[in-house]
């Protein structure tokens, strides 16, 4: 298990993934949910973060590592930390502190079942449109559209295939789609929120358990 948390939050106004939510940050929420079904987990924050979440790590936390200057980049330095001998590795947001077990459950039951990797989707619900200067160019038919939040699982061998040549992308399954893998989706959770601007993060304050 990867949770990356190297970002900086620049829309947030600071390192969001430190953020406390019910006495927790948001990276302890994550860690503490992806440990429910990962026997190890890697952990990826800015570099001057590492020693203090050392200090505070659980026993399923086995590496804390720093961040690359991109998302994609801060992937493949936790995939680095990750055993070569696992079999399934799950990428998780420390944004999303929602994401429940049985959520993680999924995504990875998707990949045992013969998949190269799975993600959690939700149909999207508003109309799309295309804008370019502010004015409407295109409406996009949302049929067969989902928004695609993490966790995600993927075959470790895919996984760091995907990552070899050091593309960039919004998530990790663009990357194994783009080697011809199959990406299952799972249904998604609507409390999965993803922390982007300091409203977000007063939504999950409403929606977390105490």
């Amino acid at each position: 298990m990867v949770v990356v948390a190297g970002g900086g939050g620049n829309r947030f106004g600071g390192p969001k993934q430190f953020a406390e939510l019910h006495g927790r940050t948001l990276l302890q929420w994550s860690i503490d949910a992806a440990a429910t079904v990962a026997e190890g987990v890697v952990v990826v924050v800015p570099a001057e973060g590492i020693e203090a979440c050392r200090a505070g790590a659980p026993a399923v936390v086995r590496a804390v590592v720093a961040g690359g200057p991109t998302r994609a980049a801060s992937v493949r330095a936790g995939l680095a930390a990750v055993p070569d001998d696992a079999e399934i590795v799950v990428v998780h947001d420390a944004a999303r502190p929602l994401a429940s077990p049985a959520l993680f459950r999924r995504v990875v039951d998707a990949v045992v079942a013969g998949a190269a990797g799975a993600v959690p989707g939700l149909p999207v619900a508003d109309t799309l449109k295309e804008v370019r200067d502010d004015v409407v160019v295109g409406t996009t038919p949302r049929d067969g559209l989902v928004a695609v939040q993490t966790p995600q699982a993927f075959r470790a061998d895919v996984l760091r295939e995907a990552h070899g040549a050091g593309d960039d992308a919004t998530d990790d399954a663009a990357l194994v789609e783009a080697r011809g893998a199959t990406v299952r989706v799972v249904p998604g959770d609507p409390h999965n929120v993803k922390v982007t601007t300091p409203e977000d993060l007063e939504v999950l304050r409403a929606l977390a358990p105490r």
